[in-house]
């Protein structure tokens, strides 16, 4: 039976992350590029200086829970992760130097499909009784699309809420545990840890999420960037090759060198935008619930920080890891994931201390990223039943036995249901963004015909 499951499952995955997926993810953003004339070229002074330029500065609106900032991080505590770390890695491996260029791409595009999520879920968005603000892509499905589609939305966040099970809690617990596991601790007393750190910080809901998100994300983010930076710098005279190969090569197949096996142009786009997509989840639906609870005068002013997540995650993070590897050399090693990454930083750091950066690095996102799908998942059962506070609580208790689950178990068939699972939220949410592109323009034109000189 259960291997029945795997088979359909691994079936499904082809086609969720297959190209037709890709291709679809890709011309949403392509879409809203076209309709804000593209705002993440053309207005990205603005948009800089309504979100970095405006981390300290006290939120416009009166609705919300928690500040820009702070929503911007629950959401990036979602998304930075194994994908910046271990899919870049992974990316090159199999698609060459030249996937970073396609991964480029992909964010660019990402960037817009983001800025359409965070706007309609702000657009759409209610105050749930003795709760939170709530949004996503359920919520401007029902109210944006009309009743006759809510089933669309009830398939996402029965997804979603499957899902965050999954790959949010139990695989990033596996992640904390086998990273702490190389430490000498054992799983089970990680386990155990985590559940209290877990359980400490979800009970009080999402401004108790929001402050630790604010700390840890950007403490994680500026530390890893910094090790990185100083690797590319120790290599600098590689620089100019490097980028010169990663142009190349998105366009020019790859002949197999060292350890590495060769790569098509195909698998170069496949792969670069494939991890780009996993990496900063633009389209999957997942981040703007955490973007719906910004305290914002406009849903565009919100819609920035979304920009901003996908520039800061993809742009910068992922090309950080990027170049560090290619610039070191070891991407022709024949290695693979966060082993390969490990290995550029050692060309700087030694093998134990880059092996440990890499390591508390995956262990600190992973953490992050099982506070933020916690919320994520306790949003989408509460939607199923109604809006009910009582189910949120219910939720946060069911959550904290799966971290000891994942914690001492083997995750290889969990983390391929839940990759499918995740996908699968994306084809609702897409359906959705396409519809309301109308939307998502009048609210773009309606922002800067208002607030241009603010």
């Amino acid at each position: 039976m259960i291997e029945k499951i795997l088979k359909i499952n691994e079936f499904l995955n082809q086609i969720v992350w297959g190209i037709p997926t890709i291709i679809l993810l890709i011309s949403a953003g392509i879409s809203i590029s076209i309709i804000t004339k593209f705002l993440q070229f053309t207005k990205f002074k603005r948009i800089m200086k309504e979100t970095f330029g405006k981390i300290f500065s006290k939120p416009k609106g009166k609705e919300g829970d928690i500040t820009p900032f702070q929503a911007l991080t629950v959401a990036m505590g979602g998304t930075v992760g194994v994908g910046n770390i271990a899919g870049v890695a992974t990316a090159i491996s199999l698609g060459g130097p030249g996937a970073i260029f396609w991964m480029w791409i992909s964010g660019i595009f990402g960037m817009a499909t983001k800025f359409g999520e965070v706007v309609l879920s702000l657009k759409y968005r209610i105050r749930e009784k003795e709760g939170p603000m709530v949004g996503g892509p359920m919520v401007y499905i029902e109210r944006g699309m009309g009743k006759k589609f809510k089933f669309l939305g009830i398939i996402f966040a029965i997804f979603g809420g499957i899902a965050a099970l999954g790959i949010g809690n139990m695989v990033q617990a596996n992640s904390v545990a086998e990273g702490f596991s190389h430490f000498g601790i054992s799983k089970i007393f990680t386990g155990i840890i985590l559940l209290l750190a877990v359980g400490l910080v979800t009970i009080g809901g999402i401004k108790r999420i929001a402050q630790v998100a604010s700390f840890f994300v950007p403490f994680m983010c500026i530390t890893y960037m910094i090790c990185g930076i100083l690797v590319i710098l120790k290599n600098i005279h590689n620089l100019p090759y490097a980028i010169k190969i990663i142009f190349l090569h998105a366009f020019k197949p790859l002949s197999p060198i060292g350890g590495f096996a060769g790569a098509t142009v195909a698998n170069a786009i496949k792969y670069g935008i494939a991890r780009g997509i996993f990496s900063n989840e633009a389209g999957l639906g997942s981040a703007p619930v955490a973007h719906s609870t910004a305290i914002v005068d406009h849903p565009v002013r919100q819609g920035f920080w979304g920009i901003f997540e996908v520039f800061f995650d993809t742009i910068i993070i992922c090309s950080i890891t990027g170049i560090a590897i290619i610039t070191s050399g070891v991407w022709i090693s024949g290695e693979t994931g966060a082993t390969l990454t490990s290995r550029a930083f050692s060309t700087l750091f030694g093998f134990n201390l880059a092996n440990a950066i890499v390591t508390i690095s995956m262990i600190l996102t992973a953490y992050d990223t099982n506070l933020a799908w916690c919320f994520y998942g306790e949003t989408y059962l509460s939607y199923l039943f109604g809006y009910k506070h009582f189910v949120r609580v219910f939720y946060r208790f069911i959550w904290l036995p799966f971290i000891i689950i994942g914690s001492i178990s083997k995750l290889e068939e969990i983390w391929s249901i839940a990759d499918t699972l995740n996908g699968l939220m994306a084809i609702p949410n897409i359906i959705a963004i396409f519809y309301l592109l109308p939307v998502i323009r009048k609210l773009y034109k309606e922002f800067f015909e208002k607030y241009e000189s603010i």
